[in-house]
This record gives C-alpha cells, sequence and structure tokens, in this order.
C-alpha cells in the first residue's frame, strides 16, 4: 500500500526544490538551530519530541530536534507517534506495510518491527484510515528525507491517549525495539489558542515533567493546568519506552510559539523541541 501526501501544498511546499529550500529555510530561521548539521554516528538518543504545525509557524523549532538526530546518526527505524486529529481509524492505529510518499519520495515500512509490535501489545490495530489524512505523523517525514533517503518507519497514532494505554505502548515499543537500531519519535504541539503568557506558562510547567522523565506528573499537570496540548499519549508512550531502552535525562532544545512567527501574541500555538538520552 502507498500512503501519498496528505498536506503537501498547504503544511509544507509540494515540490522537492522548494521544499528542500523550505526545509533550510527552516534551519537557518532565527528561531532555528541557525546551521544544518553534518550527520554523525553517536546514537545516543532514545527518543525525541518535535512539533508538527505548518512549517512556516512551527518549523524552525522542529529543525532543533532534526538537528540533534542528524548530528547523533541516523537509525535503521523510525517508530513515530502521533495524535488523531481526524478521528478516523481505530484506538491506537497502526500502518504495518508499505510505503509512505513525500515529495522527496518514497519511505517504507519496517514491516518486522511493526509486526513485532503487534505481537508484544493487545491494543495495537493494522489500521491504515487512521493515517490516509493525517497530518501529525507526515510532516516529519522530509525533516529525516533531506538528510538520508535510507531508513524505515513504523507509524503509530493515538486517538486513545490516556496513561495506562500509553504505558502499555511505551512498553511494548522497549519489548519489541530492545537489541534494535530504533528511534522514536513524538509528534505534539502543546497549549493551543491561548495568549503567548499563559500558553508559555503551562507549557513549562508539563516541560518539567518531561525532562524529569515523569510521565505521571505529565499527566498531572496537564489536568492541574488545562494544557491543551494536543499529542501528551504520545509523549508518555515515548517517555515510557526511552526509560526502557536506558534514557536517563530529557533536554529541551527550544520552545517558541506561532506567535513569534506571527507577531500576534493574543492567541497562539505552543511548539517545543526535546530530546531524552
Amino acid at each position: 500500500m502507498k500512503r501519498n501526501p496528505a498536506v503537501a501544498g498547504t503544511f509544507y511546499e509540494a515540490e522537492e526544490s522548494a521544499l528542500r529550500k523550505r526545509i533550510e529555510w527552516c534551519f537557518h530561521h532565527k528561531l532555528g538551530p541557525g546551521k544544518i548539521p553534518k550527520i554523525g554516528d553517536k546514537r545516543r538518543l532514545k527518543a525525541v519530541i518535535a512539533p508538527h504545525a505548518g512549517y512556516m509557524y512551527s518549523g524552525p523549532v522542529a529543525a532543533h530536534t532534526y538537528h540533534e538526530v542528524a548530528a547523533d546518526g541516523f537509525p535503521e527505524t523510525f517508530i513515530i507517534l502521533c495524535p488523531n486529529h481526524t478521528g478516523m481509524g481505530s484506538g491506537i492505529s497502526m500502518m504495518s506495510k508499505g510505503e509512505w510518499i513525500t515529495p522527496l519520495g518514497p519511505v517504507k515500512i519496517d514491516e518486522n518491527l511493526a509486526q513485532e509490535l503487534l505481537e508484544a501489545s493487545g491494543i495495537i490495530d493494522m489500521d491504515e484510515s487512521a493515517h490516509i489524512g493525517e497530518h501529525s505523523c507526515e510532516v516529519h517525514l522530509p525533516f529525516l528525507q533531506y538528510f538520508n533517503q535510507n531508513f524505515k518507519i513504523v507509524p503509530i497514532c493515538m486517538w486513545m491517549q490516556d496513561l495506562e494505554t500509553a504505558k502499555e505502548i511505551g512498553n511494548a515499543i522497549t519489548d519489541a525495539s530492545s537489541g534494535k537500531d530504533v528511534l522514536i519519535i513524538a509528534s505534539t504541539d502543546f497549549t493551543h489558542y491561548e495568549p503567548a503568557e499563559a500558553a508559555y506558562k503551562k507549557d513549562q510547567k508539563v516541560l518539567e515533567a518531561i525532562l524529569a522523565l515523569d510521565e505521571d506528573r505529565m499527566y498531572e499537570r496537564i489536568y492541574q493546568y488545562n494544557v491543551s496540548m494536543c499529542g501528551y499519549g504520545p509523549v508518555a508512550a515515548s517517555i515510557i519506552a526511552a526509560k526502557g531502552l536506558g534514557a536517563t535525562r530529557g533536554k529541551l532544545l527550544k520552545y517558541a510559539t506561532s506567535g513569534d512567527i506571527t507577531g500576534d501574541s493574543s492567541s497562539v500555538v505552543g511548539y517545543a523541541s526535546v530530546i531524552l538520552e
């Protein structure tokens, strides 16, 4: 099965050369890391967090994550955990066969790892429908393809984001990934459509828990401060899996809001770039 791009031409450019220029713009933007990295071979990262809005808005923040991914060295497979914005598909939906197409080319699914994840968890379903129109996995692929075409993915879309579900997904990823060359990507934006000052205060509370690798405290703070973070389940599952794979700390690379791009601070979306190592 080929999964064609759903948001090429809206969230990012649909033509290859224009898309490459946009990605370079993200890296060189004043909110970005300021440079395009060389591919390294450290392989110390266990998981990363990146935003999934249009590149015009969140691309410079996302570039911080992908600067570290490239500098750390490419794994064989990325497990990408994303929220379900469309309502399509089952509670936990994984596309387990085929390839995803972007303007930069095809990306194959790691069918062997996908099968092992299905066997390790009783709640993951093979369900392509959740992914067909969902943007929050797709937008990460061109950033990866800019540096390397030789990798695979396992895309998992989480409509169910309660802590119990996140723990089961995280533990299944640990079990299936142990001994393999894998990096987890958690796709999320943070506070939605609040004044920039309020968004910053709320998001910092959640980020403190994430950087401490404390998924329970993260949920407590989301509920306590009513944080409209869309991918908290993917982040929690990534924290759990990362700890299972040996992560001991989180590091915040960049936080900004859409208001830092548009100049309108009255109603913003928060974006963060985080690594777990």
